[in-house]
């Protein structure tokens, strides 16, 4: 049974066999991570994979077509219509504030139940208590000023969380960054 991808192949602008491997591979993972078992798992923990896969996928084609200008607006507007890829996830990363917005489910405030967004949306730096993925996506942070793309559960969080450019970090901000990794560690069972 032929893919959605390759049945796309047909109608598809030129351009296409340029991406066609790398998202071919997106798809294939997703199959991998849909399928994997959930058994020992908590109920939402058997979604983090996807929703990582979903965002590194649409980040690869918004950094084609934003960042290095690879490929054309026809074949960008083909994969948005076709749903190869999150438009309206693509245009929250267009925003200021939402650059390395991990998924629409950590925004939608309805899923929460004090109509707020989901903890990976807090900086790190203002956080008190225990440092832990979100139930939702599994993302640790993905607050803009949190030095680039979203802190996964299982990823390693940045050695230097600096306020900014050329600031000065004090032996509490040190500990406090030595304790966040030690708590990603545990939760990545490192």
């Amino acid at each position: 049974m032929a893919s959605k991808l390759q049945r796309l192949e047909k109608k598809a602008p030129d351009g296409w066999g340029e991406v066609f491997p790398n998202l071919e591979m997106f798809e294939n993972r997703m199959k991998d991570a849909v399928n994997e078992s959930h058994e020992g798992k908590r109920k939402q923990e058997s979604t983090w994979p996807i929703h990582r896969i979903h965002w590194e996928k649409s980040r690869y084609i918004y950094d084609l077509y934003y960042k290095k200008k690879e490929i054309s607006k026809e074949l960008y507007e083909f994969l948005v219509r076709e749903k190869v890829v999150d438009g309206a996830l693509i245009a929250k990363w267009k925003k200021p504030g939402y650059e390395f917005l991990c998924s629409l489910a950590a925004i939608n405030k309805g899923s929460t139940n004090f109509g707020t967004t989901t903890i990976c949306r807090v900086p790190l730096k203002l956080r008190s208590g225990k440092i832990g993925p979100s139930v939702l996506t599994g993302c640790i942070s993905c607050a803009s000023c949190d030095k680039g793309a979203p802190i996964w559960w299982n990823s390693k969080v940045p050695e230097k969380m600096e306020g900014g450019a050329g600031s000065k970090r004090s032996a509490e901000e040190e500990a406090e960054d030595e304790e966040i990794e030690r708590r990603a560690k545990a939760l990545r069972g490192d």
